[in-house]
């Protein structure tokens, strides 16, 4: 029975987990920072999805180099929060198995 409670325990934290993962991404820009070239121009656009299509927003010639930081950590940010989304999703997964099957 010890070992149940420790697995309610554990299910608890990894569900916490998962809705601060999420949180965080939700408070991160949208899209991505893209620079075309065309013509021999540089340009930067907005790359996002939206119902599930992909669209291109038009930045400008310059943006600040601030933008350019903020898009690229956010870009970093959303990877690294997705994969401990998705690890946290698989182990809540295992627990309850767990629980159920040690009923």
């Amino acid at each position: 029975m010890a070992i149940k409670g420790v697995l309610e325990e554990e299910l608890k934290n990894s569900l916490r987990l998962k809705k601060s993962y999420e949180q965080a991404l939700a408070k991160l820009p949208k899209g991505s920072l893209v620079k075309k070239k065309i013509k021999g121009h540089e340009y930067y656009y907005l790359l996002l999805r939206e119902q599930g299509k992909v669209k291109f927003i038009y930045k400008g010639k310059k943006v600040s180099p601030d933008t350019v930081k903020k898009y690229k950590e956010a870009k970093q940010l959303r990877a690294k929060y997705r994969k401990l989304l998705s690890e946290s999703r698989k182990q809540i997964k295992f627990l309850k198995q767990s629980l159920k099957n040690g009923k």
